[in-house]
């Protein structure tokens, strides 16, 4: 049985450390506030100039000038702090934020990833995401195993413009999760969902990786 996105989230969450500063993109990757694990405290990053990001607000409560960069209402707690977009992307561009965890169209089995725009579709821009893949210590992509069509996500190599080269460290999807040890190796299928075998991976699957 596949993982539902709370679960990919989850399993997200578990690479978290204490102390972390954690950008997390816009779609499923949001989700991973929701579960942090006890005992860790980490500081969530928007590129829109806010960190110590709050609980999504209770319908009610939603204050419209308190978004995060995918335009969700958040709240805010008695650490956060605000500052200018440049400010954000320096503390980015810097190495300052330890883990960010990102969608994607695709993603090569060389660990380049595909995440901003599909030719001949609106463009809403690219946000921070070629910054984010540049100046972050680690990258995790949450994304669904195959597309809508069920053409394969983690595919050879990517077809649709990228957002970075070599630089995905981890993959979670909806059934499995591939992780490598440093840029330049080979992914490693290291956790499959229950019920799903290794079979139904491959078959689901034209990356080439490790088990």
């Amino acid at each position: 049985m596949a993982w539902t996105r709370d679960q990919m989230a989850a399993r997200a969450a578990l690479s978290l450390r204490d102390g972390y500063y954690v950008n997390l993109g816009i779609g499923i990757p949001t989700l991973v506030a929701n579960h942090i694990p006890p005992g860790i405290e980490v500081t969530l990053q928007s590129e829109n100039g806010m960190l110590g990001i709050g609980p999504f607000p209770y319908e009610g409560e939603e204050d419209p000038d308190r978004i995060n960069a995918g335009k969700q209402t958040i709240s805010e707690l008695p650490t956060s702090s605000y500052f200018s977009s440049a400010d954000s992307f320096a503390m980015i561009r810097g190495g300052h934020i330890d883990l960010t965890v990102l969608g994607a169209l695709e993603v090569s089995e060389s660990g380049d990833i595909a995440n901003w725009m599909v030719p001949g579709k609106m463009i809403k821009g690219m946000g921070g995401a070629m910054d984010l893949v540049a100046g972050v210590k680690k990258i995790i992509v949450l994304m669904e195993h195959n597309a809508k069509d069920g053409s394969p996500k983690f595919v050879p190599s990517c077809s649709l413009p990228l957002t970075g080269r070599n630089v995905v460290d981890m993959i979670i999807t909806d059934i499995a999760i591939f992780e490598r040890p440093a840029a330049g190796a080979q992914f490693k299928l290291t956790a499959m969902a229950d019920g799903v075998s290794a079979d139904e991976i491959a078959a689901r699957t034209t990356a080439a990786y490790l088990i």
